[in-house]
């Protein structure tokens, strides 16, 4: 693949949506992560803590692939990049922010969901796009059929994934990885669970592994 860090994360199986309104959760969020077997984390561009938490992250296990999500323009894609984190994965496909993360190396997992969106992919080089929101486009039907004419991507589906159906998607060849709200869970971040995080991890990476091998 163009970028390591995505080979890395294609192995690991799972992407950890992380919402966090308090940056200073993120440390022990990172080490529950990480403890549990799940190095990665895309932090959202949802609220005015996530540079900052990208940062604490980052600082507090340099081991884990910390990155960022809802990326909408180049700004939060430096912003990403400034504060020590390895990848940006955007909701849909933005020109303009996968050209500057290409010219910076930083590692882009652009938001696709249609043929032309698939086909910019391809003009700009990639190897791996996200594939959002994948239930209400269809899922793993969906991504059966793109697997013919677009052999060369992988995808990343988020968007009704969950625990319940993960190991459909992941049983697809063209499925590099599956992220979701699912892992960190919500409630255990809000209650700063972080044993429980550990044990949800542990708890995804076997169905992962029951799947893959």
């Amino acid at each position: 693949m163009k970028f390591k860090v995505l080979n890395d994360i294609a192995a690991v199986g799972i992407v950890p949506l992380v919402v966090l309104e308090d940056a200073a959760k993120a440390a022990p969020l990172a080490h529950a992560l990480v403890e549990g077997g799940i190095p990665i984390a895309e932090v959202t561009f949802r609220t005015e803590a996530a540079a900052k938490a990208i940062r604490a992250m980052a600082e507090a296990c340099p081991e884990m692939l910390v990155g960022s999500g809802t990326v909408h323009n180049v700004d939060q894609a430096w912003a990403t990049l400034d504060n020590g984190g390895k990848f940006v994965i955007t909701p849909g496909f933005n020109p303009k922010v996968v050209d500057w993360c290409l010219k910076h190396d930083l590692a882009i997992c652009p938001g696709t969901v249609t043929p032309a969106d698939l086909e910019q992919a391809l003009d700009f080089g990639l190897e791996v796009v996200k594939f959002f929101p994948a239930a209400a486009y269809g899922g793993t039907t969906t991504l059966k059929a793109l697997a013919g004419p677009y052999a060369s991507l992988k995808f990343v589906p988020t968007g009704g994934v969950n625990l319940n159906n993960l190991e459909e998607y992941l049983s697809l060849k063209n499925v590099a990885a599956v992220g979701g709200s699912f892992v960190p869970d919500p409630k255990q971040v809000k209650a700063e669970d972080y044993k429980g995080i550990t044990a949800s991890c542990q708890e995804i990476l076997k169905k992962v592994k029951a799947v893959r091998g």
